[in-house]
């Protein structure tokens, strides 16, 4: 297998790539800036790009080349990790932003639906293909001041769910809420003004009582259910109930 994750710079995305790599799976990883600590300590496994992903015209442009199907050219099998995400703006309609509105947008829905098309297209020659969607608790409970990421997370979900009524040979997919962890994303929510995140005590007690999942245990449960034979049978689930 090989394999490409989203956002492999920090936090979850890494904790996923390292966790894959230590399998023995090569990795593409794909992020704003390198991560160095998994290119000294995986060098023959790991290749990186250096991509905006939130940057639609950046990522149309790389998606034209020929680095998909030079990746996965010598794959029995692919899987894609569309991890990398935002959760700004924290607010409600009305002080939110066009231009954070369409970051987000690009970055949680567009992007991982690019790759998702461009990662099938790629491998049409393999016969077990799979693409694992980070979805959110958010995709599903409505949260106040958290619109824009409650529905671009909504988005992948029912993006999954459609891609499985496609049935294409060998295409699994499915959109996994990985709980709540303890990541960059957290801390930027704790952070946020409690007039516009009316939910932001109980995100608060989440730290302090140390309720917070590591991303390492996370990374551990998502991949060894994603490279079970289970992966693909629902097309949303959460890790919690794994």
């Amino acid at each position: 297998m090989k394999a490409i994750v989203t956002g492999h710079s920090r936090g979850l995305g890494a904790a996923i790539a390292r966790n894959l790599m230590a399998r023995g799976i090569p990795v593409l990883g794909i992020a704003r800036q390198s991560n160095t600590g998994l290119a000294a300590a995986y060098a023959p496994l790991l290749t990186e790009v250096a991509l905006d992903l939130a940057d639609t015209d950046a990522l149309d442009h790389w998606l034209g080349t020929d680095a998909l199907n030079a990746f996965f050219a010598n794959a029995h099998r692919a899987l894609l990790v569309n991890n990398a995400g935002v959760v700004s703006p924290v607010a409600p309609p009305g002080v939110q932003g066009a231009a954070a509105i369409a970051r987000a947008v690009s970055l949680n829905v567009a992007a991982p639906l690019m790759l998702s098309d461009a990662v099938v297209a790629a491998t049409v020659h393999l016969a077990d293909r799979r693409i694992l969607h980070i979805s959110s608790g958010a995709a599903r409970s409505a949260y106040a001041g958290w619109s824009v990421y409650c529905a671009t997370k909504a988005a992948l979900d029912h993006h999954a769910r459609a891609v499985t009524e496609d049935a294409i040979a060998g295409v699994r997919i499915s959109a996994v809420a990985p709980g709540v962890v303890d990541t960059d994303m957290q801390g930027e929510l704790r952070a946020s003004d409690p007039a516009n995140f009316p939910a932001l005590p109980r995100f608060e007690a989440l730290k302090r009582d140390g309720q917070l999942v590591s991303p390492e245990d996370c990374a551990e449960r998502l991949v060894t259910h994603t490279l079970s034979e289970r992966f693909g049978q629902a097309p949303v689930a959460d890790v919690r109930e794994m």
